[in-house]
């Protein structure tokens, strides 16, 4: 026979097994399925990590009061003050905007209600560092900020305690017992890193410093950080050196850490990565297990074929034909079976994708990777019950019948 006819009489004697063969099949769907789900899972958890970390500001860097090289030990306060983002956008040529940052958390009320929340004095250019968006409203602007404007800027959560269905843009709310107009709203952005980012009210940072949190230093007005956002991708890099170097020269000592979004980055990819394999890595023990039912199915077919064939090695075929016409009948199993469960996999992703706000993909060589070890496995396993068949003697076959 030719390979077209093997593979047409392969077909037709494991379709005349039809529950047989589909169990045997099992292993490899179930395996299949589960190596791309595993894929398509972990691709989506490290997009949506990813995607978080982006939210939080494109170019990012972060500055802090506070050297690593003092291994944790401070021997007297460390300062960052106003002036010093003021330097870094002017004297950074590769920083384009900046928005350095005071935090507290206080009570906040208005009318009959009251939260706490945390109050974060910034600059009007926090929208641009920090990929903020106004949904409802407008943003204060560098005139309000000049003039310690009594307004605010309320994320989602505050704004729902406070105000319920109700529209609060133009209403007041009390923090420290003064009165702030509400100017606008924010987008929800959720949580990163456990810190919910819509629990939060935005005051011009002049006006946090002097009625709220009532800041003042030698120095200046002492800040918390501050948030810059680099000229691009490619120049985050130079932004932190920039920025270290001008600091260091102001202060007299290196008294700051500056921490790159794209370092965070870069480990979340890698950690994601690693978990994606770990998980396709365990996943593909079913695919093993697959295999070995190919193996054992197809040792008990050659024990049943056995006359059939020792008939067929007395009327001329070859051990290489026999030893083919086992081996495609183990690959055409497999095969089956990987892509029924690359289709069970990839509706599975899907599913995942509808149910969750992770965006499982998996890519065509994922899937064309998968299909071709299912095939190498029956392929592998196939060859132990194959050569058996191929080393049978015919007049012991034809006897044992």
């Amino acid at each position: 026979m030719n390979f077209l006819e093997s593979i047409k009489m392969a077909v037709k004697t494991l379709a005349a097994n039809k529950l047989r063969s589909s169990l045997t099949m099992l292993g490899i769907i179930i395996g299949n399925s589960s190596v791309i789900a595993m894929i398509g899972i972990g691709q989506g958890v490290q997009n949506y990590s990813l995607a978080q970390l982006e939210s939080y500001g494109s170019n990012l860097l972060s500055v802090f009061a506070g050297s690593e090289e003092a291994e944790g030990v401070i021997t007297e306060e460390p300062r960052l003050v106003l002036s010093d983002a003021e330097a870094i956008i002017t004297q950074a040529p590769a920083v384009k905007k900046v928005a350095p940052q005071i935090s507290t958390r206080q009570l906040i009320g208005s009318r009959n209600q009251s939260t706490q929340t945390n109050i974060t004095g910034i600059t009007p250019d926090f929208l641009f560092v920090r990929n903020a968006t106004v949904v409802s409203g407008r943003f204060f602007n560098s005139s309000e900020q000049r003039q310690n404007a009594l307004v605010v800027a309320l994320g989602s959560v505050p704004a729902r305690k406070l105000f319920g269905s109700d529209n609060p843009i133009g209403k007041e709310v009390q923090i420290n017992n003064i009165s702030f107009q509400v100017i606008g709203i924010m987008k929800t952005k959720g949580s990163f890193g456990g810190v919910n980012q819509d629990d939060v009210v935005y005051v011009p940072i002049t006006t946090m410093a002097t009625q709220i949190d009532g800041r003042q230093s030698a120095y200046g007005i002492p800040i918390d950080s501050i948030e810059v956002s680099a000229q691009n991708k490619q120049s985050i890099w130079a932004a932190s050196f920039q920025i270290t170097n001008l600091l260091t020269r102001r202060h007299g000592k290196k008294d700051i850490s500056v921490v790159a979004n794209k370092s965070f980055q870069d480990l979340v990819g890698q950690v994601t990565g690693a978990l994606s394999l770990m998980l396709a890595a365990i996943a593909s023990i079913s695919l093993l297990v697959g295999g070995i039912g190919i193996m054992n199915i197809m040792l008990v077919s050659v024990t049943e074929r056995t006359q059939e064939i020792g008939l067929r090695k007395a009327i001329g075929a070859t051990q290489q034909a026999i030893l083919t016409q086992f081996l495609i009948e183990a690959v055409i199993l497999s095969v089956a079976g990987g892509l029924i469960g690359t289709g069970v996999g990839v509706g599975g992703t899907m599913i995942v994708a509808v149910l969750t706000p992770l965006k499982p993909s998996v890519s065509l060589p994922a899937i064309a990777l998968a299909v071709g070890v299912s095939g190498s496995i029956g392929l592998i396993f196939g060859v132990v019950p194959a050569r058996r068949a191929a080393q049978l003697d015919p007049i012991v076959a034809l006897r044992s019948a």
